[in-house]
């Protein structure tokens, strides 16, 4: 009986990460947003000392936050581990695999920058119309099951779904924080 069988694991082989990706990627989207917003317009720190090792750029550190945040992956320490074993993040990140400390101060040091990010990606969306940004309203005709209290928006119940989008993003980040702190904690202990 014959059977697939898989390369050799001792062969050498040449790889380029650029062919893995293919054109259509989130990924490249992601690198493309980030390469095309300038980071201190929106509250990055850009100037670092000199001496010691180099800082990572925030700009890659914005775009692993970026994916980790596309593709549901909260922790700091898995998005580490994503950067050693993920393809897609290992061409985003161009090789570079910061340690889970560095990417939990860049989230803790930046949370205004961050959330101005995601602002200007939502007024991006609207500007190539990928999503909409009208105001309906109806007439107070009662339609069941189209129009209940809880899918009919005013300007102040938008007001209060952006304040609740926040609140939730606020929780998120301390979330994050409360993950980091425990896996610090635990770091000492071994």
């Amino acid at each position: 009986m014959k059977f697939i069988t898989g390369i050799d694991r001792n062969q050498t082989e040449f790889f380029c990460l650029e062919q893995a990706i293919s054109r259509d990627h989130e990924v490249r989207l992601i690198d493309l947003f980030v390469n095309t917003i300038k980071m201190s317009d929106y509250g990055f720190a850009m100037d670092f000392t000199d001496n010691g090792r180099p800082a990572y750029d925030p700009a890659d550190l914005l775009k692993l936050f970026i994916y980790g945040y596309l593709n549901r992956t909260r922790s700091s320490r898995q998005l580490e581990k994503e950067c050693r074993r993920n393809i897609e993040v290992m061409w985003l990140m161009k090789g570079l695999v910061p340690d889970h400390n560095t990417i939990s101060n860049f989230r803790k040091d930046n949370p205004k920058a961050i959330r101005k990010v995601f602002s200007a990606t939502v007024a991006l969306a609207k500007n190539f119309e990928l999503i909409g940004g009208k105001l309906l309203a109806g007439d107070s005709t009662k339609l069941r099951a189209q129009n209940s209290k809880k899918n009919n928006f005013n300007p102040s119940k938008i007001e209060r779904h952006i304040a609740y989008i926040d609140d939730k993003l606020e929780q998120y980040h301390t979330l994050l924080a409360q993950e980091d702190g425990d896996s610090m904690s635990t770091d000492k202990k071994n």
